[in-house]
């Protein structure tokens, strides 16, 4: 069986996806990669797991009117060269162009995983109202591919696409997040040393970046001391992204301590004591709250679509208002005054992360949808 994924950038794929990919391999589908190539060494490593790559040059700002065309054409070509058992779109330009393209192509047997919304969804302008009701209608025309199978991430995104789309039971799949190894992401006790707030993510202002920031000046005002870091680096390609020069300015203030891109934030983790993501982006299911919980960390988090499906409030976190700065310097006093409570979190979060966010349990969960789309006669 031929599997093509097509998702919109190489380190998505390879940070998000890569243990379904070879799981697939190992069970014999030719699995197939359509995705923008960022970086060599990502290319390099997958083809040596034996997948075929076909660039297609994506452009995440969506913007570029000529480009989307190339794009569009791009799916089109490979659609029609590969002729694949079974197409597999990740995120909205690829559901999109993809899922339109399938119904060109007559390719069948699709699955279409929503991995959040996007910026589309985020502001309520005029002019934003226009485009998130065109793409809702372009969703809505990608979805229409049967047999097809739609996977969510969070509850937001089910009920707002499974209505425009008319999705029956039959052909929705909730699968909470892309998982964590937590036998990689291992438990350790909230460590005895100076309270540690940690953020990692990419550095967009619509993560919650500057209301990180906010936070820390209060709680550094009041002569608490605490430390909070900063992980990720700026998504150049998105016109949100925070610049070095205000990291820089951050740090020589003493408001924060800036760890960089980093490929071993398991090991960085468990020096911490509290997780925080005060993002009002549109989710699907953030990774890093996945991994922190699997850690024993205690998180922070928004009342937002995707966020709030990751924590089980004053269980194993707190969810906030987003943009909200008093109110996470509150909710990260609050858990650094109460070890007890923070503990008790801590032991929760863990036992959770094992229930719901096991990558063995996503990656089986993907192998039947392949399987079932593979078994499925079309009449």
């Amino acid at each position: 069986m031929k599997l093509l994924i097509i998702v919109n950038v190489d380190w998505f794929l390879y940070s998000h996806r890569l243990p379904i990919i070879i799981e697939a391999k190992r069970q014999g589908y030719d699995v197939h990669i359509g995705t923008k190539i960022t970086n060599l060494s990502i290319k390099k490593e997958l083809l040596d797991y034996g997948f075929v790559i076909h660039e297609i040059p994506f452009d995440r700002t969506g913007k570029n009117i000529s480009n989307l065309i190339k794009v569009a054409l791009s799916i089109l070509k490979l659609l029609i060269f590969l002729k694949p058992n079974i197409l597999h779109l990740i995120t909205m330009q690829p559901i999109i162009f993809g899922g339109i393209a399938a119904k060109l192509c007559r390719t069948k047997k699709v699955v279409y995983s929503i991995s959040g919304l996007g910026h589309v969804f985020l502001s309520h302008s005029f002019f934003t109202s226009i485009r998130r009701w065109i793409v809702i209608n372009l969703y809505r025309l990608a979805l229409s591919n049967k047999p097809r199978v739609v996977v969510f991430q969070n509850k937001s995104d089910f009920n707002l696409i499974s209505k425009v789309s008319a999705l029956s039971d039959s052909e929705v799949v909730l699968i909470p997040g892309s998982g964590v190894d937590v036998n990689k992401y291992l438990f350790s006790k909230i460590p005895d040393t100076e309270p540690t707030i940690l953020m990692a993510s990419r550095l967009l202002v619509s993560k919650g970046v500057k209301e990180f920031i906010e936070a820390a000046k209060i709680l550094k005002s009041k002569g608490i001391k605490i430390k909070f870091q900063l992980a990720g680096k700026p998504d150049v390609s998105n016109p949100l992204s925070i610049s070095k020069i205000k990291i820089d300015n951050w740090v020589s203030k003493g408001y924060i301590e800036y760890l960089g891109y980093r490929d071993d934030i398991h090991k960085i983790i468990p020096k911490c004591h509290i997780v925080v993501l005060p993002s009002y982006y549109p989710e699907g299911l953030p990774k890093i709250l996945c991994e922190a919980a699997a850690c024993g960390r205690p998180v922070i988090t928004t009342y937002e679509p995707g966020c709030q499906d990751s924590v089980e409030n004053g269980v194993t976190g707190l969810l906030i208002k987003s943009r909200e700065s008093k109110e996470l310097a509150n909710a990260i006093e609050k858990l650094i005054s109460d070890p007890g409570l923070l503990n008790s979190m801590s032991l929760k979060a863990r036992k959770r992360a094992e229930k719901f966010f096991d990558i063995k349990s996503v990656v089986e969960s993907h192998i039947k949808l392949y399987r079932h789309l593979s078994n499925f006669k079309i009449k």
